[in-house]
């Protein structure tokens, strides 16, 4: 059956089904202390024993047979609520607060309600880690990350300290759409990688998709890291804050108009510049050293059908000595939340996003005929409806589409010497993505479920000067030893360049094949038409993004995973376990030549080498829910690997985010109502890299030369980490009200000098030979202390 049968096929026999006469039910189920909704909150029926759970607004729908029927409302870390319902033959809505549960109930709360989601639901290769267990676990210098919390969970690794982003499943970070509420974040991170760019006070949800990712998502070949920022307490004013070592930060919520409009308004800003100041003299006197964001986020329940949302985040890093280097990331998400019938649910979403760096060696414009002016930029804007329907509680129909714009400026550069002055860089690109898709959940019988729907996306690529360059081979020599050049070819600035088109087919089942577990299978394609330029280790905020083009052909990815989840105890939930295996292949991947110039180079593509990928690997999961230790232990063994045309004599090598062994654990332990301890220890197999075997000597200096087919001959020492936190709750806080607590933490605590990366360079006392030098970002064990508060 073609792909266009199919779509024909779905939509004519949920039509038809929708035609029998049932009684529908539909609603919020929200906080009761926030007005905020609850994302995944469970609404089952007893007598039927069928439900469904909430959207991302904490909407959801009901079909059933007209009768009298008992619901039970609830969500982890609320009081379960049950009410009698008499399904009538007209369309009724019923909206539900949920009470939080106290910390003297939460043992209570989660033996009463079974957490079996991870069983029952469709979703495999998915984590969701709530705020308030990223809070428990200990951090560098005591500060909550969100992306240092995701490390932590299987199938996820970094390079290491000081490396932006992540990788998932042996794939590079570029591979990762990062998404604040739906907008595109491409640089994660703050201080060089310490620090992610998500204020903890400002998040609601966290959920990384790294398999089995649905068809509403695309536009990356690895992962999908999905992040909703807080709506607002619509109930009353509550401010939230912390002092640390290195930053501080504070949140304020409050209702507009109560229970139908609200704010939130987050903050942070580090100080280290300010502290150093006082020391610091000569050229260093006017040193910058910070970073700062802001959250924001206001929503208006307009009536029962219509809600709008608007949200954004601006941040920013400043870093110079004597020139001057920053770089942020600007998002602005509209959306709105419309409610057509008790089945049909559209969530409308437009927004902007923006990621540049600067780097001006003449800031203060001391030195206006002598200076250096360096420019980057992404910019997106989008729109995007999506349609939720209900067509029974066992079926879900979803679909939609989206336009996505890019604007590209790889880089562009400014250089003035005693008043000559010069431009150069890399030209300007700009690409139209359109994507449509459609997908449905349907629970079969109540031991199997399958989720299937399939994505198209087109990409057009477009050069705005009106030159692109075609990429020929040439013989190979010391000054192009990538054999390739490239010829520039005259367009009307107007025409299309590239033109992409892929269909990416998704599908997921879940089997139950016990009281407390099931067997998971799932398979997706996913393509991906924009690239991150760096040929380090680690990307750096430097690194440029760029389009598919005429010769960068968009990056292609087919995965299939399957799983085992049970679940034991005496509650039958108190302990989660799973194994996954998964086996991913990826279409057109990029390496580099040696010496590939990438920076400013506007004929960098003909330094760019093409090949295929693969990754594959096991992951164990094994999570305690209960008890005054809770805690979870992941352990991934994982292979990724290229064979890149022209590189290490045409054969598989190990790619630089290969990691054999990824050992984490987690624990976090209720001594009392005042005090608690967290601590975790990773474990992780070191980067392969290559290693020079041999070297030249020129004017009496020794360089060190790799060889062909010696890529990542070699590995960085294994890294292993353990880290302690304390925390002691106070009875009052700031001003005699809420809560506070002070937290203590030790990051590294047995003083690793976890090595970075090693490269060689010329011996500094003999030149004729050549050293291998050991790099390490912390060296030493860390502590901290941080003090929070909330009234």
């Amino acid at each position: 059956m073609s792909a266009r049968h199919f779509i024909v096929f779905t939509f004519l026999f949920f039509g038809f089904t929708s035609f029998a006469q049932k009684a529908t039910l539909s609603g919020y189920i929200k906080d009761a202390t926030s007005g905020e909704g609850i994302i995944g909150a469970s609404i089952y029926i007893k007598e039927l024993k069928t439900g469904n759970v909430t959207n991302t607004y904490g909407f959801f729908s009901l079909s059933v047979q007209p009768g009298d029927f008992t619901l039970v409302f609830s969500s982890s870390g609320y009081v379960k609520e049950e009410r009698k319902v008499t399904f009538s033959s007209k369309n009724q809505t019923l909206n539900i607060e949920l009470v939080p549960a106290s910390s003297e109930l939460a043992e209570v709360r989660v033996l009463a309600n079974a957490l079996d989601e991870n069983v029952k639901g469709i979703e495999m290769s998915v984590n969701k880690i709530d705020i308030k267990t990223i809070r428990k676990i200990p951090a560098l210098l005591g500060e909550v990350d969100l992306v240092r919390a995701i490390q932590l969970l299987p199938g996820v690794s970094t390079v290491g300290e000081g490396a932006s982003g992540f990788n998932v499943r042996g794939g590079g970070v570029d591979q990762n759409l990062v998404l604040l509420d739906d907008a595109p974040v491409y640089n994660s991170s703050h201080l060089f990688g310490f620090f992610s760019v998500f204020n903890p006070d400002a998040v609601k949800d966290v959920k990384l998709f790294k398999g089995g990712i649905p068809s509403q998502y695309g536009g990356r070949v690895s992962s999908i890291l999905d992040v909703k920022m807080k709506e607002g307490n619509a109930k009353k004013l509550e401010v939230n804050g912390g002092i640390g070592v290195i930053f501080s930060r504070i949140s304020i919520e409050a209702p507009l108009i109560k229970d139908k409009a609200s704010f939130i308004v987050a903050a942070r800003r580090s100080y280290i510049d300010v502290l150093a100041k006082p020391f610091l003299t000569g050229n260093n006197a006017d040193a910058a050293f910070n970073f700062y964001d802001l959250t924001a986020k206001v929503n208006y329940n307009i009536n029962s059908k219509n809600t709008v949302f608007l949200s954004g985040y601006f941040g920013r890093d400043v870093f110079g000595t004597g020139f001057g280097f920053n770089w942020g990331n600007s998002t602005i998400s509209a959306r709105w939340n419309h409610v057509f019938s008790n089945k049909l649910f559209l969530n409308a979403t437009a927004f902007y996003s923006n990621y540049d760096y600067l780097l001006d060696s003449d800031l203060k414009n001391k030195r206006p005929s002598d200076a250096f002016r360096w420019t980057s930029n992404i910019e997106n804007l989008s729109f995007k409806p999506d349609f939720t329907y209900y067509l029974t509680p066992d079926n879900t129909l979803t679909f939609g589409a989206q336009v996505l714009t890019y604007q590209f400026s790889p880089g562009k550069a400014v250089a003035s010497s005693n008043g000559d002055r010069r431009e150069f860089g890399q030209s300007n690109k700009s690409g139209v993505e359109l994507s449509a898709y459609v997908g449905d959940e349907w629970r079969l019988s109540p031991r199997l479920s399958v989720q299937y729907g399939i994505r198209y996306s087109n990409y057009d690529y477009r050069s705005d000067d009106g030159v692109y360059y075609e990429r020929i081979s040439v013989p190979a020599s010391i000054e192009n030893p990538t054999s390739f050049t490239l010829k520039p070819i005259q367009i009307a600035p107007t025409a299309s360049v590239a033109n992409y088109g892929n269909w990416e087919p998704r599908f997921a089942m879940n089997l139950k094949v016990g009281d407390n577990s099931s067997f998971k299978a799932s398979y997706n394609r996913l393509a991906q038409y924009v690239h991150l330029m760096s040929n380090t280790a680690a990307s750096t905020p430097l690194d440029v993004w760029t389009s598919s083009t005429n010769n960068i052909k968009p990056q292609i990815a087919d995965q299939v995973a399957l799983g085992l989840f049970k679940n034991l105890g005496e509650s039958g939930n108190d302990y989660e376990t799973s194994v996954e295996v998964y086996y991913k292949e990826m279409q057109n991947q990029i390496d580099y030549a040696d010496r590939a110039n990438l920076f400013l180079n506007p004929l960098f593509e003909k330094d760019l080498l093409f090949g295929k990928g693969r990754a594959y690997g096991a992951e164990f999961y094994v999570k305690k829910n209960v008890g005054k230790l809770t805690g979870w232990v992941s352990y991934t063994l994982a292979k990724s690997e290229r064979l890149i045309e022209g590189l290490n004599n045409n054969e598989w090598y190990v790619n630089r985010y290969d990691r054999t062994h990824t050992l984490n654990v987690v624990g976090q332990y209720t001594l009392s109502p005042k005090w608690s301890f967290g601590a975790n220890f990773a474990y992780i197999t070191g980067v392969p890299y290559s290693i020079p075997s041999q070297k030249y000597i020129y004017e009496g200096i020794a360089y060190p030369q790799t060889l062909p087919g010696t890529r990542g001959n070699i590995r960085v020492p294994d890294y292993h980490r353990l880290d302690f936190s304390a925390t002691k709750k106070n009875k009052k806080a700031l001003f005699g009200k809420g809560s506070s607590e002070w937290v203590f933490s030790v990051y590294n605590v047995y003083n690793k000098r976890n090595p970075f990366s090693i490269y060689t360079q010329p011996n500094d006392t003999n030149t004729l030979k050549t050293e291998a030098v050991q790099l390490s970002i912390i060296g030493s064990f860390v502590p901290a202390v941080t003090y929070n508060f909330t009234f």
